[in-house]
């Protein structure tokens, strides 16, 4: 290999492939397919969860302008942690602050981009776990994955990304334009036959209801066993050898038809359906928006990456904010809300929000059920096999992108010896930061494998029944005890997205608090683009993070993994103010600047 040397990054990237690269990390066939388990196990929130969506978009869009805003300004490598040097320096009276707040920005952005690849890596265990259960269910549960099998997954996953994104940036723009092409037409037909699914299943009419043990869906109502343990009476799925579910026989012998409804509650008052088209889109509470919002952000952060590549953009002041816009308008406006509805519509007493809440893969479950009603009774495993090839795909692509994103950001740094310095190197042949990369593929393995380790504790708990009917096995059931245990414990790949998901938000808020700054007094100043946006983002972000902290207090949502995500930020905010100063002590630095360096002329 090639001794790396300190170079400069090639400007290769026009319009298309920078939005394509940005529209890879906020890829809706990966991310319907992930949140919409972790969204479900939100408490009693599930029912605000198309709201939560517009919430966190709009959000979003007001970042974006931000982003889009100051990428007219400085174009260049590193995203906002250059954004924040530049902005002061062009300041008269501000400049001393340039190097203390570029540093916190970016060591908040690490705390997005350090951990938000280890959840998809992750989310890959997760689904790999599920494909190879729904194939092989012997070996296997697909709504229950084993943990060390999701583990091996995230560990090879992480290294198989880092060595795509050491290649460089071409191939990495090439792949993710592919990627983006086949995983949203995948999603959008499924989206299409869900509405179809539902509207031609009015309440009363034969429909299918899904086994969450066998991975199928059946047009029969299932034969069960009362029992009573502790004075608890529990009903019981009677199987055949296979494991299939007995049909219950009417008095002439026949299995009695499934007739599907749509209830809103259960007995308990848990959310199971939406009774109609108005009820997806209501917003239910505003508390739950709140909720549903902190963890949607995940899907659509990413638009920000293109402004970590400016040095590889062949028009950066033009193109750049562009595609900042644009790839957060196509992904979430014309894909999001369109495929979310359609889910949650399609949600009924066959499949319900309960079921999805203990599924691996609830959009997996649902293209059973509309595949078996479209190709016939059995066939929508295949159907289903298929959609997921797609999810694979874009969960390459969403987690290449942010990798190249938080590898460029770290390559920034390194650069200005904020970090190790041998981080600001590239590659002689590759000209990447291959220093950074290769390290936030360790990272990534590691995290990818503490968010699988309890994936199914809290609200995701699976019952006494389904852990008992985990195939035994190193790679499918340990990990698993009782349900209660699993319930007292938090959930871990919730807790590890409720870590990055605060991280984006200190990274946005600190952002549009950029945005009013390098805009003041500017010649360029307007109040709507430069005061106003970039205000309503700031508190819009601050109340999201204050989510974390009051909710559970309040009993709404879930407690423990907002709790342990704010550990983690607290964690890494104190480590990040000791290594600034004694790192800088050793340097000879000091916080404040003492000399003026050169800005960018905006």
């Amino acid at each position: 290999m090639s001794e790396p040397v300190s170079t400069e990054l090639k400007p290769t990237l026009g319009l298309t492939g920078l939005t394509s690269n940005a529209m890879a990390l906020i890829a809706p066939g990966a991310f319907l397919w992930l949140t919409f388990y972790l969204q479900a196990t939100e408490g009693v929130s599930g029912p605000a969860m198309w709201m939560g969506i517009v919430g966190a978009l709009v959000l979003c869009l007001s970042t974006a302008v931000c982003y889009a805003e100051m990428a007219k300004l400085y174009p260049g490598t590193g995203s906002s942690y250059y954004f924040a040097e530049q902005a002061f320096l062009n300041r008269d009276r501000a400049w001393r602050y340039a190097r203390i707040s570029k540093f916190i920005v970016g060591w908040a952005s690490h705390l997005y981009y350090w951990i938000y690849p280890g959840v998809m890596v992750g989310v890959m265990g997760v689904f790999c776990g599920y494909v190879v259960g729904t194939i092989w269910p012997n070996f296997m549960s697909a709504s229950n994955p084993g943990m060390f099998f999701m583990m091996a997954v995230a560990i090879v996953f992480s290294f198989a990304v880092a060595y795509i994104a050491y290649r460089g940036l071409n191939s990495s723009t090439s792949i993710n334009l592919a990627i983006n092409v086949i995983q949203i037409t995948a999603l959008l037909v499924f989206a299409v036959l869900a509405l179809g699914y539902r509207t031609s299943h009015p309440p009363g009419s034969v429909a299918y209801q899904f086994d969450s043990t066998s991975g199928e869906a059946y047009t029969y109502e299932f034969k069960t066993t009362t029992t009573v343990a502790g004075g608890v009476s529990t009903d019981t799925i009677d199987r055949d050898a296979q494991g299939a579910p007995l049909p219950k026989l009417d008095a002439a012998g026949k299995p009695v038809p499934y007739r599907i409804s749509y209830p809103e509650h259960d007995a308990s008052g848990n959310f199971l359906t939406h009774p109609d088209a108005k009820s997806v889109v209501r917003p239910h509470h505003w508390s739950w928006v709140f909720i549903q919002a902190t963890v949607a952000i995940l899907i659509l952060v990413g638009f920000e990456s293109v402004t970590a590549m400016g040095g590889e953009a062949k028009n950066a002041k033009r193109d750049i904010p562009i595609a900042v816009l644009v790839s957060l308008l196509v992904q979430g406006v014309l894909f999001y809300f369109f495929e979310y509805f359609a889910a949650n519509y399609f949600l009924n007493s066959g499949y319900t929000m309960q079921s999805a809440a203990n599924s691996a893969a609830p959009i997996g479950d649902m293209m059973v059920i509309v595949g078996d009603a479209l190709l016939g009774p059995g066939k929508g495993r295949i159907f289903m096999l298929c959609e997921a090839f797609t999810v694979f795909l874009a969960l390459i692509g969403t987690t290449l992108s942010c990798m190249n994103t938080g590898a460029r950001v770290t390559y920034a740094m390194g650069k200005d010896r904020e970090v190790r310095g041998h981080f600001g190197l590239l590659h002689s042949k590759k000209l990447t930061p291959h220093r950074a990369i290769w390290t936030l593929a360790t990272i990534s393995a590691i995290l990818g494998c503490v968010a699988v380790c309890m994936a199914f504790g809290d609200g995701g708990a699976p019952t006494n029944a389904a852990i008992q009917a985990i195939p035994d096995g190193f790679w499918s059931s340990v990990g698993y005890t009782t349900h209660d245990k699993m319930a007292a414990l938090p959930n871990s790949l919730l807790t590890i997205t409720l870590a990055s998901n605060f991280g984006t938000f200190v990274l946005y808020a600190l952002s549009c608090v950029l945005c009013m700054v390098a805009y003041h007094k500017h010649p360029k100043f307007n109040v709507v683009r430069h005061l106003l946006i970039p205000g309503f983002g700031l508190i819009a972000n601050l109340m999201c993070m204050g989510c974390y902290l009051v909710f559970p207090f309040l009993g709404i949502g879930t407690k423990m993994e907002p709790w342990l995500a704010l550990g983690i930020a607290a964690v890494w905010a104190l480590y990040g103010g000791f290594y600034f100063i004694t790192e800088g002590k050793a340097q000879g630095r000091t916080p404040l600047m003492q000399t003026k360096e050169t800005p960018v002329q905006s």
